[in-house]
């Protein structure tokens, strides 16, 4: 049994209407509609939220519809892969960030005439390369992502 006739055959056996279901689980009843006509499917919060209200297990709604399965596994890749994103995003325009600076600094430097001195304490090699290093990592990172997570 599919995921969308499970869910009308547990509601209409405890007597519920859409808009029952849809309020006990803090949805709209056109959501309610929609998954049961097959039209959309919901959340794996939402799932678990169905699942426990009508005291079946995750498996067993899950299982009946392999659409519904493939949905819930795409719908936690996406979770994992924003937080990491941002992450190797933020390494990457750092490097940017670095890299303009120094940049900035060697124009001011030279056409200016001015006479920005890059702290002493820092070894050159760290001054030199970290910019593009950052760079490096963030985008290989958010690359390695891509592949993993888009279907």
């Amino acid at each position: 049994m599919i995921f969308s006739e499970r869910l009308k055959k547990e509601r209409e056996k405890r007597g519920w209407s859409q808009a029952d279901l849809a309020e006990k689980i803090h949805v709209s009843r056109q959501s309610v509609s929609k998954w049961e006509t097959g039209k959309n499917y919901p959340s794996i919060e939402v799932i678990i939220d169905l699942s426990d209200l009508f005291g079946i297990t995750i498996d067993e709604m899950l299982r009946s519809d392999g659409e519904l399965k493939e949905k819930v596994i795409r719908d936690s890749k996406k979770l994992a892969y924003p937080k990491w994103k941002a992450f190797f995003d933020s390494v990457f325009l750092l490097g940017v960030f670095l890299l303009v600076a120094k940049l900035i600094i060697i124009g001011l430097n030279s056409f200016a005439g001015l006479d920005i001195v890059i702290p002493e304490g820092l070894p050159k090699i760290l001054s030199n390369f970290l910019p593009l290093t950052l760079m490096v990592i963030g985008g290989i990172g958010a690359d390695q992502l891509k592949t993993k997570y888009t279907d």
